[in-house]
């Protein structure tokens, strides 16, 4: 079998030794070469055609973000981001996934990271993944540019509509499919939206942050005790599960530590469990890109507990169609549409 062929990018000489050590370690990959900036990793690119990226955003002449967005414009790849978890490292990591990034690593301790082997199968196991992506799927606007979405359309006021509540699960390439998805959703739709995006803890503030300010929705980082509202997505935080809780006829946001499952925290399946114990309200579940199967046992459970709509995303707009594929194969999916028909979709569904 061949290798995957990668390309490091970071400007620190001892990073790009310390990645490429790393990386060789695996029988599976093979670092074909290095670029010490954003400039240089666009020459390379070209020439040494990799098949996967691995890209540092804080660098001289031309910064990772800028070398992203170029990159994925002129010879789309998989592109795997390391950054720092500083406030300003998580806004520009989700702004790189906006950008096209099939994912990021979290580098320890900073720019220069002394102990990056803690991270180490973490980073060996993406740049795997994402060498498998499906990077057609990953259409920029041409720039990689943020445009609002117009709204689908407004809800009419209805007496005595049935209470409905939407939960969407996703993983790697998650981040972008959630903003085609949440932007195209109207500021007045009538169910509250709970998001399980696989992230890890300090990353998942900047996400909700950015869809916020592009979405006509309001979308926040779930807080344990809240009360949900309509027209509002609930994301949980990296490290935590989400799950939802009824009191008095009122929905709250329960944000709790258990142990992982599936080796994810939060997970999808704790999140779609919650869900299924809420009698008097119409489910609608989204499962979207990402690897493996979180979710599937969430939605066998809400579709065991009636009143349920789960919608997947095709395999031809899937980053990793590894989470939609487990479900439809499960057979409780109702309907299998594109990315950009999900909102659409959503809103049918709680309107209908």
């Amino acid at each position: 079998m061949s290798k995957v062929k990668v390309l490091v990018v970071d400007d620190s000489a001892f990073m790009r030794k310390l990645i490429t050590n790393f990386l060789s370690e695996s029988p599976q990959i093979e670092v074909v070469g290095t670029a010490k900036n954003g400039k240089e990793a666009l020459e390379k690119a070209a020439l040494l055609k990799p098949d996967v990226v691995t890209l540092d955003v804080e660098m001289p002449v031309m910064n990772g973000l800028e070398a992203l967005k170029q990159l994925m414009k002129n010879h789309p790849l998989p592109v795997v981001m390391l950054s720092s978890t500083t406030t300003e490292g998580a806004e520009n990591t989700i702004t790189a996934m906006q950008y096209g990034a099939i994912d990021f690593v979290a580098k320890p301790s900073g720019v220069i990271s002394l102990d990056l082997y803690k991270v180490k199968e973490e980073l060996i196991n993406k740049v795997l993944l994402a060498s498998r992506a499906n990077v057609r799927a990953i259409s920029l606007d041409n720039t990689g540019e943020i445009r609002k979405h117009q709204r689908i359309r407004t809800f009419h006021d209805r007496k005595n509509q049935r209470k409905k509540i939407v939960c969407i699960g996703t993983s790697t390439g998650g981040p972008r499919a959630l903003q085609q998805v949440l932007t195209k959703l109207p500021e007045n739709i009538a169910a509250p939206i709970m998001v399980v995006q696989h992230m890890p803890k300090g990353f998942t503030k900047s996400l909700a942050q950015r869809l916020d300010s592009l979405s006509l929705i309001a979308v926040k980082e779930a807080e344990d005790g809240e009360t949900l509202q309509n027209g509002t997505a609930y994301i949980a935080p990296g490290g935590f599960h989400l799950l939802v809780h009824q009191e008095k006829g009122a929905l709250t946001a329960c944000v709790e530590q258990s142990p992982p499952r599936n080796g994810h925290r939060p997970s999808v399946d704790v999140l779609f469990e919650s869900i299924s114990a809420l009698t008097d309200y119409e489910k609608i579940a989204v499962i979207m890109t990402g690897m493996g199967s979180d979710g599937t046992a969430g939605l066998q459970r809400l579709k065991e507990s009636g009143n349920t709509k789960v919608i997947a995303e095709d395999e031809t707009t899937a980053v990793v169609f590894g989470m939609p594929k487990a479900a439809i194969q499960a057979n409780v999916v109702d309907i299998v549409v594109p990315l950009e028909q999900i909102a659409e979709m959503i809103a049918k569904y709680v309107e209908g």
